[in-house]
């Protein structure tokens, strides 16, 4: 029923011109549109709406995250940009912040400015019978 229909994502926050700020500003999503209730952004056609809400009571996991082709650039391009990237102590990560699943995949994490946690991803490539190259689905 909803396979054909497109994916809304919500993100909260408590201060709209600090949040747009952000994930136009560093991030580059282009703004839609924007009101009272909410800034809509495109992010490579799908619809972010970061919703206005009196205070955020940020997640213990990623609430939204990218898949990304080249990891090691975009967590280097966003770093120049004033992302910061966090550090688990439990996780190996790299020197960028960049933790290497046990598949593969490579994920860093990041938050905005109401500590929503945001990540990146490179899926490790498997070959799918006349697809070669597919990203992986799933992973942390």
């Amino acid at each position: 029923m909803l396979e054909s229909s497109d994916v809304v994502a919500f993100v909260a926050a408590a201060d709209l011109t600090r949040a747009r700020a952000f994930y136009e500003g560093k991030l580059g999503l282009p703004v839609a549109e924007q009101n009272d209730f909410a800034c809509v952004l495109d992010a490579n056609g799908t619809m972010v709406r970061v919703t206005a809400v009196p205070e955020v009571s940020p997640a213990g996991y990623t609430v939204l995250g990218w898949r990304v082709a080249d990891i090691g650039a975009t967590v280097r391009e966003l770093t120049a940009r004033g992302v910061v990237f966090r550090r688990y102590d439990a996780m190996d990560q790299d020197e960028f912040g960049i933790w290497t699943t046990p598949g593969g995949d490579k994920v860093a994490w990041f938050t905005d400015p109401d500590g929503n946690t945001l990540s990146v991803t490179q899926f490790h490539p498997v070959t799918v019978p006349g697809q070669a190259g597919v990203g992986q689905p799933g992973g942390p």
